[in-house]
């Protein structure tokens, strides 16, 4: 049976990638997989938690973080898509010339 350090562990290594290609990533889609791939170890670390103690709570909470995450993912799309519609280009660094 693998140990809940492990998935703990896991959870850390992948969510300091997320935090990485947020911070050094310039393209929007490519920031989103990354909140996305952070969101996800954060559901990792419930689940082992969850498992580790015994209760559904951490599960229950999955559901929560799951159902954010897509909401969150389309909120941010249809932001992409009028900004390229206006722009003409969705580089971040692009972005700070919409400043009043």
């Amino acid at each position: 049976m693998v140990q809940t350090e492990a998935f703990i562990i896991l959870s850390m290594i992948l969510f300091a990638l997320g935090a990485m290609g947020v911070l050094i990533r310039r393209n929007p889609i490519l920031v989103f997989m990354a909140v996305e791939l952070m969101l996800n170890s954060a559901n990792l670390a419930l689940v082992a938690f969850a498992r580790q103690w015994g209760h559904s709570d951490g599960q229950i909470f999955v559901f929560f973080v799951i159902t954010v995450a897509a909401a969150e993912v389309a909120v941010g799309l249809a932001l992409i898509v009028a900004i390229f519609r206006t722009k003409q280009s969705i580089n971040i660094d692009d972005l700070h010339l919409m400043e009043g």
